[in-house]
């Protein structure tokens, strides 16, 4: 573990009398790549003759960044101010879902829904609110302590909110609950989320009554295509919610549109009972197995999640199936071969419908609650710089680089499948249309 305390005394003995931003600066580059080498500040910096701030600096980006260096503009190298807090330290104990408090808004204290949280949960604490108020937790690791069971009123549907100046695939959210029990190192709700607990509404009929009235985008498919998965796993908590009784019959008849589930889970009951729909497209967030096991905490590994898929496509459903994010790790072009390899030995790979790639990226915001909740976690450690949407990517070539290898070997594998990119600079993009 490096320290921040020794970086910066170690600045000051070699380089006395820097700034607070040039201070900044460097101890941020001397932790990251004291972190990813595992080396020691002096070992990264060593002292030398003359040496001032912009050689350090120099000496420093060329050892974080020796892909991007020289290449990348100067303002795509962000280096904030260190701030860890190791009371943020994610909890990665294992446990069952099971709320210590559940608040209920007193519009939906009888649904059915509130009445299967007592039944599930007799243990918590019940209060019955007048509306959506601020409850849960002020620490992120704590949001499955606290339920929150709602009536949405306003965000019902909307389009998939695409970052700026990216390549678009037409998705259509309903946005059908907020938060969820896993703990991927990834998942930008840790920044996102300032409600800290997990949010279900008891109205899945006002949002299906919303549906037909709607001029949906389409996109690149065949019919436009509406998900659930924004802001939540779409299956994790159906035991509970039971959406899945109401979303799978309401478009089994309206063949003109087309569901998606997406889930992370093996929670498939639901849809099992439901019976199957060919426009409703159950999908999986999958991974190298390696990446799964050290970056996606809780969740089920990958041979589950395509025992799962199997099981759902005797049903009637189709499957989709999403490499989101891809990280390049060294090793990453077998890794990644035999996932895919894996998945279409798994499943009839006519059944699935699509198939999106898309590398990590995130907000600056989120760089700093990864470092805080997963101070030793590995996936920060690749030259990210921020790009053309205001997000922090890998370098172009190195993006380019992956997909020319990965989008054709899927497109061999899936032959009748919709192979697409998600979420990247339209450049990127275009040879793969």
């Amino acid at each position: 573990m490096v320290y921040v305390k020794e970086i910066e005394n170690y600045l000051s003995e070699i380089l006395p009398g820097l700034g607070v931003n040039k201070q900044r600066e460097l101890t941020r580059l001397i932790y990251e790549i004291a972190k990813r080498d595992k080396k020691t500040p002096p070992e990264i910096l060593p002292t030398e003759k003359n040496l001032n701030f912009e050689r350090a600096k120099k000496i420093l980006l060329q050892k974080r960044y020796p892909r991007a260096f020289g290449i990348a503009p100067k303002n795509a190298f962000y280096l904030p101010k260190l701030e860890l807090d190791p009371s943020q330290r994610a909890d990665l104990t294992v446990r069952p879902f099971y709320p210590k408090q559940v608040y209920i808004e007193s519009a939906v204290q009888d649904t059915p829904l509130a009445a299967r949280a007592r039944q599930m949960f007799p243990k918590a604490h019940f209060e019955i609110i007048e509306k959506k108020q601020l409850v849960g937790s002020e620490n992120f690791s704590r949001r499955t302590e606290t339920l929150l069971i709602h009536k949405e009123q306003y965000d019902f549907v909307k389009p998939c909110p695409c970052s700026q100046g990216s390549a678009c695939c037409g998705y259509n959210l309903i946005n059908l609950g907020f938060g969820c029990r896993f703990e991927c190192e990834y998942c930008f709700l840790q920044q996102y989320q300032n409600l800290h607990a997990i949010l279900l509404p008891a109205n899945v009929q006002d949002f299906l009554t919303k549906i037909d009235g709607v001029n949906w985008r389409k996109g690149p498919f065949d019919r436009p295509r509406i998900g659930s998965g924004e802001f939540t796993d779409s299956l994790v908590f159906d035991e509970l919610t039971r959406y899945t009784q109401d979303i799978v019959p309401f478009f089994r008849a309206r063949a003109h549109l087309q569901f998606e589930f997406k889930t992370t889970s093996t929670c498939i009951d639901g849809l099992l009972r439901a019976g199957g729909a060919e426009n409703v497209v159950v999908s999986w967030s999958v991974n190298a197995p390696q990446f799964i096991e050290q970056v996606e905490h809780f969740t089920p590994d990958l041979t589950a999640r395509l025992q799962a898929a199997a099981e759902v496509a005797r049903a009637g459903y189709r499957l989709g199936f999403h490499f989101d994010p891809v990280v390049p790790f060294d090793g990453w072009k077998e890794a990644y071969t035999q996932a895919a390899q894996q998945i279409a030995q798994s499943v009839s790979v006519d059944k699935v419908a699509w198939i999106s790639v898309g590398l990590l990226r995130f907000s600056r915001e989120l760089k700093k609650a990864v470092e805080n909740r997963f101070p030793e976690n590995t996936i920060l450690d690749g030259e990210f710089l921020l790009e053309f949407d205001g997000k922090m990517r890998y370098p172009q070539a190195l993006r380019e680089e992956v997909y020319a290898y990965f989008v054709p070997l899927l497109r061999k594998l899936f032959p009748h499948t919709h192979v697409y990119i998600c979420m990247e600079d339209p450049a990127v993009v275009k040879p793969y249309l």
